[in-house]
């Protein structure tokens, strides 16, 4: 409960105007849908990657329904071949468990070493649905909300096409 209340903190802080669904921990987009709370506005899949020397990092965030394409991600980003990052880096950087990815994570993330990539379809979306980095729990925000928590945060953005 710590992790969410720093998010709603933030939110708060922000001014920033959010929905928040409580539910059982769910580990995938699969058990999103079996609850029902993927049929509700537009539920996000984050990813945490790590460039091939494990020197950039990013959350990449896209619609739940698309599938990423990490050559083509690494091609619009200029950087060297994309991988999923361990469990032990996702700690390291944005104090995260598995399941529990999110671009809320950043809040987390003292240095900005993570980077936040986000599907251009996203842009403009009035209702994302994100985990307040607990898995126990979805909030929903509109994409220009969610920007500007990364950018308060001082987290470098950018935008690619899936």
């Amino acid at each position: 409960m710590e992790n969410q209340q720093k998010v709603f903190e933030k939110l708060d802080e922000l001014k920033i105007k959010y929905e928040v669904m409580n539910h059982p921990a769910v580990y995938t987009i699969e058990e999103m849908d079996e609850l029902g709370i993927a049929n509700l506005d537009d539920v996000c899949k984050n990813l945490f990657l790590r460039d091939y020397k494990g020197k950039r990092h990013f959350i990449v965030v896209l619609d739940k329904d698309k599938q990423a394409d990490l050559k083509k991600m690494r091609e619009q980003l200029g950087t060297t071949a994309l991988s999923f990052a361990s469990e032990e880096r996702l700690q390291k950087y944005l104090q995260l468990s598995k399941g529990a990815v999110t671009p809320f994570g950043i809040i987390n993330d003292t240095n900005c070493a993570v980077e936040v990539v986000f599907d251009k379809d996203l842009i403009d979306k009035k209702s994302l649905g994100f985990h307040p980095n607990e898995n126990t729990a979805t909030v929903w925000v509109s994409f220009d909300d969610i920007k500007e928590v990364i950018q308060q945060n001082g987290n470098k953005i950018a935008y690619v096409t899936m």
